[in-house]
């Protein structure tokens, strides 16, 4: 499906609390003739692409931002777990919990999906910081309904809510959609629901250690370094340091993160309504995210 052109902004941006200065896609003499080279292919793998595909941008040295459909909402799938991630940390700066609290991990606990904890011998005893790190870099399902069984899945929506992003929200746990805190928002949209600017503006704060603390949010940032699927933005850019998200279901893939270039670059890029739905590697919808991963390293490397 033919997507829209994308826009770009520079200098600083109203979404990340600053002035901002709106730049029409057809505007090319305002734009840098780097961003300009890159909205246009960005724009051009977009088109392309038999779905929709919505991004945001942006260079956190000089303010240079691009967009396609970045209000838009699009299932996360597994990249709202971020969000999950990040309650847990402002939880554990609040002292109300600790990574170090223990969990127990029984056969009851387990769901099917990604991750590794299903095929473990039960009971095992873990720390929340285990399950944590297992939830963000293998993506399992059954680590972050721990997660959640500890936090509340309201608790994340409270605080993405004061993060000002108050269209991320988690539903429910993986695999538990029976037990879903917004029946027709999950119907929709299934795990969570976010915005690609929303969830790019998420991992702005965490690189400007904003989202809980300059501590927390760098320890936070190390473990989505160790992410193990590079399907997506990290396709074609190995070499390349990426702390990032993904997510797979269905009809969507789903990437975010921050690459350290000479300048660190939020990117996330949202995919929906993909003709590809193949659970491979090679699914279109990786493919197109990995080359607008490509495209940003190529520019601003």
């Amino acid at each position: 499906m033919p997507a829209s052109p994308g826009r770009l902004v520079r200098g600083p941006l109203v979404t990340f609390s600053c002035a901002v200065l709106l730049v029409s896609s057809n505007t090319v003499g305002a734009q840098s003739p780097t961003s300009a080279a890159l909205r246009r292919t960005l724009d051009s793998l977009s088109a392309a692409h038999h779905g929709v595909v919505g991004y945001s941008i942006t260079n956190l040295e000089t303010g240079e931002h691009l967009e396609q459909r970045g209000n838009e909402t699009f299932s996360t799938a597994s990249l709202i777990k971020v969000p999950v991630l990040v309650t847990l940390f402002d939880l554990a700066e609040q002292k109300q919990l600790t990574l170090d609290d223990p969990i127990v991990l029984t056969d009851i606990d387990k769901v099917g999906g990604a991750g590794q904890l299903q095929y473990l011998r039960t009971p095992l005893t873990l720390r929340l910081w285990d399950v944590a790190y297992l939830m963000s870099t293998l993506s399992d399902n059954t680590a972050t309904n721990l997660v959640l069984d500890r936090i509340k899945i309201r608790r994340v929506w409270q605080k993405m809510e004061a993060l000002g992003l108050a269209h991320t929200k988690v539903h429910s746990g993986s695999m538990t959609r029976i037990a879903s805190v917004a029946p027709d928002s999950s119907a929709k949209y299934g795990l969570g629901v976010t915005t690609p600017n929303e969830m790019a503006q998420l991992f702005v704060l965490l690189a400007q250690g904003k989202a809980v603390s300059p501590t927390a949010d760098s320890t936070m940032l190390g473990i989505l370094a160790n992410n193990e699927d590079s399907s997506k933005l990290a396709r074609f850019t190995y070499g390349t340091r990426l702390s990032h998200k993904s997510g797979d279901v269905d009809a969507a893939r789903t990437d975010c993160g921050v690459f350290s270039l000479p300048a660190r670059v939020v990117a996330c890029v949202l995919t929906k309504e993909n003709t590809d739905t193949r659970y491979w590697v090679d699914a279109e919808g990786n493919a197109v995210i990995g080359r607008i991963g490509e495209a940003i390293v190529k520019a601003w490397k």
